[in-house]
């Protein structure tokens, strides 16, 4: 199945994995960005937890690196429990939250991790609640992939 079969299912799960892909991305780049920031050193503590969101997002959207690489067995459970729809909107509804919080401190670029994290959180949320089950994109190593390299 081709990526543009995948979203032509019209399943919110992988449209949000999607949308968490490319919040991994803003977090790893807007994490750094802000880490160097000279004006607000609050703002280095959001811009930790968006760099720490971002390895958890891998880890979560890309189940194939949970086989790669070493992680220790609590890390390993922790990520498994969030497998279903609900999991996962609660968990990117949280790393939002965290982002939003940010423009307490000071109005920066880190609120497009925020913004694109609620809506990850609110398609997966959607699927949750049309009762799509969760469906991982092949290209990102769903759909047995990970399973075909043990």
């Amino acid at each position: 199945m081709s990526l543009k079969d995948e979203f032509a299912t019209r399943n919110f799960s992988i449209y949000g994995q999607w949308l968490g892909i490319l919040s991994m991305i803003l977090c790893f780049a807007l994490g750094i960005a802000n880490l160097f920031n000279l004006f607000n050193p609050l703002l280095i503590i959001f811009s930790i937890f968006a760099l720490v969101s971002c390895a958890i997002i891998l880890f979560i959207e890309v189940p194939l690196l949970l086989r790669i690489c070493p992680t220790s067995a609590a890390f390993d459970a922790a990520i498994r429990r969030v497998s279903t729809n609900y999991m996962r909107a609660a968990t990117y509804g949280v790393m939002a939250l965290i982002q939003w919080l940010s423009l307490l401190i000071g109005v920066s670029s880190l609120i497009a991790a925020a913004v694109v994290m609620t809506f990850t959180a609110l398609c997966y949320a959607a699927a949750g609640i049309k009762g799509q089950a969760f469906v991982g994109s092949k290209t990102l190593g769903g759909a047995g992939v990970a399973q075909m390299i043990v």
